[in-house]
């Protein structure tokens, strides 16, 4: 290697977080919030797994917090949310079970549905990017991201009852605001109308009220652009402009079905 990259390497404030341990992490924490192949037989086992849980998210935040003290001030801050977080979640567990006639049980759901799992870990690393916690809200989404193709940015602020049906290929940006009560399908995006260093601290992602529901592969972009309560965006949407309250939005295509019969001409291929 050479000397100035290792001197380079060297001036990194801290080494890389272990992203294995950020996975087992959210993993073992998701688990045992929902007590997912879990036998606790007492609440005795329950809360030392808590606190080993706990002491875990400790060893992972070593890589990213210089002060100590802050470290375990972050660690029993978010163990402090964790009935909070937890009552948020069965909701919207509770919410996807009873609109998405295929889901036949909560357990189904928490083993099975991947748009849960990309709630779950979103609102995981939610909690932490509140608390400015560096880079680890981010792995936490990202590994989302690569299991399930649902892309959710840790900053975005989602209300309860959120429903996520089939999930991949969804992206929700940095400044996204979802009220309570939205369905989002597969492909949709809630996005930037452009890229810029410049606008990273202003609201570049649209604003998705309550009783929204946004089918698949919709895009909706621009910080000023607020979707109404109680709206129905159709799917293949493009929009950058607001709509108001109870809007129904849709993109018309025309389809031409024709019976198959001789063509008027041959075709000709060339090879």
């Amino acid at each position: 290697m050479s000397y100035s990259i290792y001197i380079k390497n060297q001036e990194r404030a801290k080494s890389p977080i272990n992203k294995k341990q950020v996975e087992q992490w959210v993993d073992e924490l998701i688990n045992w919030l929902f007590d997912i192949n879990q036998e606790y037989n007492s609440y005795r086992f329950f809360q030392n797994k808590e606190k080993l849980l706990q002491i875990h998210l400790q060893d992972i935040l070593a890589k990213t917090v210089d002060d100590t003290n802050q470290m375990v001030v972050y660690a029993n801050f978010f163990f402090d949310k964790i009935e909070d977080l937890h009552y948020v979640l069965m909701n919207d567990l509770e919410t996807l079970v009873n609109f998405d006639p295929a889901a036949k049980s909560k357990e189904e759901v928490l083993v099975a549905y991947p748009g849960f799992f990309a709630i779950t870990a979103y609102r995981i690393a939610n909690v932490l990017w509140q608390l400015n916690v560096p880079v680890l809200p981010r792995i936490i989404t990202e590994y989302v991201h690569s299991r399930t193709g649902i892309d959710i940015h840790p900053g975005a602020e989602i209300g309860e009852n959120f429903f996520i049906d089939h999930g991949t290929g969804i992206v929700i940006g940095e400044t996204t605001r979802i009220g309570k009560n939205v369905k989002i399908y597969q492909g949709v995006t809630l996005g930037a109308l452009s890229v810029s260093k410049d606008a990273a601290s202003a609201k570049r992602h649209p604003t998705i009220e309550d009783y929204v529901t946004i089918y698949a592969n919709a895009t909706i972009l621009g910080g000023n652009t607020v979707i109404g309560t109680n709206s129905v965006i159709g799917g293949n949407v493009w929009l950058t402009h607001s709509v108001p309250e109870n809007s129904l939005v849709y993109h018309k295509s025309e389809i031409e079905i024709k019976k198959k019969s001789e063509f008027p001409e041959p075709l000709n291929y060339v090879i």
